[in-house]
C-alpha cells in the first residue's frame, strides 16, 4: 500500500482531434462558350444552302449562333508574290528597290438592295428615328468546299467538255457585317484595303506557306433574325450563295512560315 501510494499518477490519455471535413471542390456546371471555326461556319452555310433550295425554313441552328464567337483564317498568296499591276484582293509582293514586304487585303463589299432589298427598320429608341442598313462589307471565303486553313498543293485545271462553271470559283460564301446610318463611319473601311509596309532584307523574307488574314468577332443576324441570307440569282440550279452575318473585332495578317503578325486592326465598332 505503501508503495502504490507513492507511485507517480499515470500521464492523461492524449486525445487526437478528429479532423474537419474537406469540403468538395465546386465544379462549375456552365459549359465554356466554344468558338466557331471555319468547319462550324461552312456546315451552318451548307444547311442554310440547303434549306434556301428546297424552299424549306431555315434551321434554327444557324439562329441559334448568333452571338457566338468565332476565329477563321484566309489564305491567300500562296503561289507566290502578285504582279506589280495585279488586282487581286488579297496580294503581297517584295519591293527591292525600298527592300520592304508590301501587303495589301481588301474587303469585299456587298450590295444592301441585293440582299436586304428594300431598306428596313432596325428596332432602336422611341426618342429617335429607327436606324437603316446602309453597307454591308466583309469578305468571301475562298475555297468553302474544304475545311483546311493552308495553302493546297496544285493540281492541273481540268474541265470536261460540256460542263460550264455555274459560279465564279470562290464567291459562294461569305462573311458580311452590316452597318446603319447610326453606325460610326469609322468602323467601314469604305473601299479603303488593309495595308501594311514593313522594311527587311531579301534574305530575311520568309514565305513558304503564303499569308493569311485572321478574323475574328461574333455571330450576327440579318434584319429578319436569322444568322445567315442565301440567294441564287441564275436560278435553282446554282448553288445558293450565303453571307454570314457576323461583327468583326480585328483583322490581323500573319506569316505562318514564321508565326509572325504583320500587322493588326481593331474594328472601330468594338468603341
Amino acid at each position: 500500500m505503501l508503495g502504490r501510494s507513492t507511485a507517480p499518477a499515470p500521464p492523461p490519455a492524449i486525445i487526437s482531434p478528429m479532423p474537419a471535413p474537406v469540403a468538395a471542390p465546386v465544379v462549375s456546371e456552365t459549359p465554356v462558350a466554344r468558338v466557331l471555326s471555319r468547319t462550324d461556319i461552312i456546315a451552318m452555310a451548307n444547311a442554310a444552302a440547303d434549306a434556301t433550295s428546297s424552299g424549306a425554313k431555315m434551321p434554327e441552328s444557324a439562329s441559334a449562333a448568333e452571338g457566338s464567337r468565332f476565329e477563321i483564317e484566309l489564305l491567300f498568296g500562296c503561289d507566290g508574290p502578285a504582279a506589280e499591276d495585279s488586282r487581286d484582293p488579297f496580294q503581297w509582293r517584295y519591293d527591292s528597290k525600298s527592300s520592304s514586304l508590301r501587303v495589301s487585303v481588301a474587303p469585299a463589299a456587298f450590295d444592301p438592295q441585293e440582299w436586304l432589298g428594300e431598306p428596313t427598320s432596325v428596332a432602336g429608341s422611341i426618342a429617335r428615328p429607327a436606324a437603316r442598313e446602309e453597307a454591308i462589307e466583309g469578305f468571301w471565303i475562298a475555297r468553302p468546299w474544304s475545311s483546311r486553313e493552308t495553302c493546297e498543293s496544285a493540281s492541273a485545271p481540268t474541265a470536261p467538255l460540256g460542263i460550264d462553271a455555274v459560279t465564279i470559283p470562290g464567291q459562294t460564301l461569305g462573311l458580311a457585317q452590316i452597318f446603319t446610318n447610326e453606325d460610326s463611319r469609322n468602323a467601314r473601311r469604305g473601299g479603303k484595303p488593309y495595308e501594311s509596309v514593313r522594311r527587311m532584307d531579301e534574305d530575311d523574307l520568309k514565305i513558304d506557306k503564303g499569308l493569311r488574314v485572321r478574323l475574328r468577332g461574333r455571330i450576327g443576324r440579318f434584319p429578319d433574325g436569322e444568322a445567315v441570307r442565301c440567294r441564287q440569282p441564275g436560278g435553282k440550279d446554282q448553288r445558293p450563295v450565303c453571307l454570314v452575318a457576323v461583327t468583326f473585332d480585328d483583322v490581323a495578317i500573319e506569316n505562318p512560315s514564321t508565326q509572325e503578325t504583320i500587322a493588326t486592326w481593331a474594328s472601330a465598332s468594338r468603341t
